[in-house]
């Protein structure tokens, strides 16, 4: 142990909302000061010791009525002084484990001591966009087209494919079939089933409750909401797959979802004089990017090119967390990664998003990074120690990996 290790010492999320569920009207900045508030109070710490927060988000259409710098303004609705120093990150889903990086860099050259990484997104709250060319200057007379700016993401609007079109043509180059991320899907929603029923998503570890203002009483929600237990093999066979991809349906992938995560981080030394246990280190931090049609192949690159610097290898690793954008994505990031070894690619499947990952939890973009960093902490300190590898993929072939040692 250093002095300079970098550490966590408070972690918390909000439920996952579905899309259509009850966070549907909660702007995902309120949720950013949700969240930013209950993870300074569990361990009692001052936001005015905080140095930096970093703070993703990818939906700008969603808050874009509060125009810019969300993270500005939710560290002072969250009651953070001043002075304080914030920043919006939009990495797509990458967001805020790239939060997660930033502050570990900023307390390993000696800038910070103490920083938050947290991410919000409300992707049901997104609006519809009626362009300045038509609305502001274009129309005197006849109906207003408005857009839809979660259709597709957008990425066709400037000539890039649908990261689900994308997906499914490289699983089909991959052998990843139809089949395969279906039953993964459903896998995942079991596992979820199974740790929610040992009491490992419950509020006061990595949940925490939240009120929805009602018009006679609050309505607290106190776990996830896309989790789904009446799913069959049939059930998901039967679905048609979206935007022309070949594999990828409503089913394999996850939900277009609500929620918010942070995470504080400190110098070890920091920790101790303000009489902190640590969590968990995190031990390294890798940023990647590839071929945009390949973005499914990223996290498992982003892994190895942190991996060639460490020198670690999947033999050390307890626990693996690859965020499922799509299904498809964490069983051919596995595969890449087994270097095409059948009996290699289950072995690490069968270490990978043990509870369940963002098909059944949900994916609310900007939140999601530091979602997985968290669930793999939480499960690691269940058993009592360990090492695990947490990485993501974002829009266009983006990612980040995470090593962390409990």
């Amino acid at each position: 142990m250093n002095a300079n290790d970098v550490v966590i010492v408070s972690a918390v999320r909000t439920p996952f909302g579905r899309f259509d569920g009850l966070l549907k009207t909660v702007l995902s900045m309120d949720l950013g000061v949700m969240v930013l508030k209950e993870v300074v109070r569990r361990i009692n710490l001052d936001p005015g010791q905080v140095d930096e927060m970093y703070y993703g988000t990818c939906i700008p259409a969603e808050y874009a009525i509060y125009t810019n710098v969300p993270a500005r303004q939710i560290t002072l609705l969250a009651g953070f002084p001043e002075d304080n120093i914030s920043l919006t990150i939009d990495r797509a889903c990458c967001s805020s484990m790239t939060a997660l990086r930033l502050g570990y860099r900023a307390i390993k050259s000696g800038e910070a001591q103490i920083v938050i990484a947290s991410g919000a997104e409300n992707m049901s709250n997104a609006g519809l966009i009626a362009s300045a060319a038509k609305a502001r200057w274009g129309v005197r007379l006849g109906p207003l087209e408005l857009e839809d700016v979660l259709y597709e993401l957008g990425y066709s609007r400037k000539g890039f494919a649908p990261v689900a079109t994308d997906a499914g043509q490289v699983a089909v180059e991959y052998g990843v079939t139809r089949e395969m991320q279906d039953a993964w899907a459903l896998g995942s929603h079991r596992k979820y089933f199974q740790a929610y029923k040992e009491g490992k998503f419950k509020v006061g570890e990595e949940l925490m409750k939240i009120e929805i203002p009602q018009k006679k009483a609050p309505i607290i929600l106190d776990r996830d909401e896309s989790p789904r237990e009446n799913l069959s093999p049939e059930k998901m066979a039967a679905l048609k797959t979206v935007y022309g991809s070949p594999t990828v349906t409503a089913g394999n992938a996850p939900g277009l979802n609500s929620g918010a995560s942070a995470v504080v981080l400190m110098s070890r030394q920091k920790a101790e004089s303000l009489g902190l246990k640590p969590m968990a280190q995190i031990v390294a931090c890798e940023a990647g990017a590839g071929t945009p049609k390949y973005m499914a192949c990223v996290p498992a690159q982003t892994i190895e090119k942190m991996f060639a610097r460490t020198g670690n290898t999947f033999d050390q690793m307890d626990l693996i967390e690859i965020n499922e954008a799509f299904a498809a994505v964490t069983l051919i990031s596995l595969k890449e990664l087994a270097k095409g070894d059948q009996g290699e690619w289950q072995a690490l499947q069968d270490k990978t998003n043990v509870n369940g990952g963002a098909v059944a939890i949900g994916h609310p973009v900007g939140a999601s990074g530091a979602r997985i960093t968290m669930t793999m902490m939480y499960e690691l300190m269940r058993r009592g120690g360990g090492m695990g590898v947490a990485a993501i993929c974002g829009g266009l072939s983006q990612g980040e990996a995470l090593l962390l040692k409990v």
